[in-house]
């Protein structure tokens, strides 16, 4: 009897698979739970008995949450990686982690082929695709959602039908928490016109009903990862974490992206990032205060080309492993600690001090004076500085002026 992998979250569309693909193709269903930081103990328990009531063959988890950080989460602080300015690509380094995962499972129990939940509208099948396709080509993909293309009401339906129930909610909204943060999508997120609702939320709380009184938090950098919280060290896994705690009375990290998906059609989400957000502004503001304005340069230009390769599924590209290595580069001296002020749904970096500083008060203040230079030598620089302008400016005015006279 051949045997398929099925990536499982316990939810709507992975229950309905494990049940489909037993049912239509004979096989033996192993569940693999990828815990990338969204789960809590009581939650594992939950997918667990969910895993039993479907009566696979097995039920296994994998815990990703350090890898996820290590391998993904480390690169998206370093190039401070917000997909359109924004959003903080939650889900695109937790979907290769997960589809690694079950590939190795695969492997590991024989199987012939390996499933999952997504839909054939989003960014997730195309990451799970390619994924697997590079790790195990010789594996069969399934993806029940896709190639049916029913609505998440008649998967609800069907799975009644046969004595299973899951959780209205799930019907309403597809909901995906991992180490980076939670996204939500469904009803009010397909127009982008509407806000989604206080009851979609999960993890903060609304900026309107935060704490009154703003409170402080110290982050440690370490050549570009954050290493402590408030002068105590950790893990990262710990570290984000605990920052979530500290941000969700305050309102910070909720936000709502629009943008360009894989398949080159528009889409939209609603997110809570509290950590992310506010580790990706700490980090910016360290590392303007140790970094040339080439470096700067370059970094944002890597950082963006990264998240977005993260986030669009192509992490097995070679490429990526370049522009690692240009982040670890550019990291060396972003060490130090940034501090950052919470307040009604904002986060915002207040001070920033490193032993790799750049900013020398006995050379210059700006607006005010200067030490290292004289008046003399600042007049001659720009005079030098604006050359180029002025000649170019100077021609333009000669080729607008035609022949024989004045324009």
């Amino acid at each position: 009897m051949p045997t398929i992998v099925l990536a499982f979250s316990g939810g709507l569309d992975t229950t309905f698979c494990a049940l489909w693909l037993r049912e239509q193709t004979g096989a033996e269903i192993v569940t693999c739970t990828v815990d990338t930081g969204g789960f809590s103990v009581a939650d594992l328990e939950r997918i667990a008995a969910r895993a039993r009531e479907l009566k696979v063959r097995e039920h296994r988890v994998v815990d990703a949450k350090a890898a996820v950080f290590d391998r993904f989460v480390a690169y998206l602080i370093k190039g401070n990686c917000l997909r359109g300015g924004t959003y903080p690509v939650c889900v695109g380094a937790e979907r290769t982690a997960q589809a690694e995962a079950v590939v190795a499972v695969a492997q590991a129990v024989g199987a012939e082929g390996v499933a999952h939940g997504s839909t054939g509208a989003g960014n997730d099948q195309i990451r799970f695709d390619v994924a697997i396709r590079a790790l195990a080509p010789g594996l069969e993909i399934h993806a029940p959602i896709r190639a049916l293309n029913w609505s998440r009401a008649r998967e609800s339906e069907w799975l009644a039908e046969r004595g299973v129930h899951v959780d209205p909610r799930t019907v309403a909204y597809s909901v995906n928490e991992g180490l980076f943060g939670t996204t939500i999508g469904g009803r009010e997120t397909h127009d982008p016109w509407q806000v989604p609702p206080e009851a979609a939320y999960t993890m903060t709380v609304a900026p309107e009903a935060a704490v009154a009184a703003p409170e402080e938090v110290v982050i440690a950098f370490e050549r570009g990862v954050p290493v402590a919280l408030d002068g105590a060290a950790c893990d990262g896994v710990a570290l984000v974490r605990a920052l979530n705690a500290r941000c969700r009375p305050h309102g910070v990290g909720r936000g709502l992206h629009l943008g360009d998906t894989i398949l080159g059609v528009k889409g939209r989400l609603a997110f809570e990032a509290p950590a992310p957000l506010v580790l990706i502004q700490a980090h910016r503001e360290l590392e303007k205060l140790v970094q040339t304005r080439h470096q700067a340069t370059w970094r944002e230009l890597a950082g963006s080309c990264y998240g977005s390769l993260l986030h669009e599924g192509l992490y097995f590209d070679p490429v990526m492993r370049d522009l690692e290595a240009f982040l670890d580069s550019v990291n060396q001296r972003v060490t130090g600690e940034a501090r950052v002020r919470l307040f009604r749904g904002q986060a915002t970096v207040v001070g920033t001090r490193s032993p790799y500083s750049l900013f020398d008060a006995s050379v210059a203040v700006y607006g005010e004076g200067a030490t290292g230079w004289s008046g003399a030598q600042a007049e001659g620089f720009a005079r030098i500085y604006g050359m180029a302008s002025a000649l170019a400016h100077a021609a333009g005015r000669r080729g607008a002026t035609p022949k024989g006279g004045t324009p």
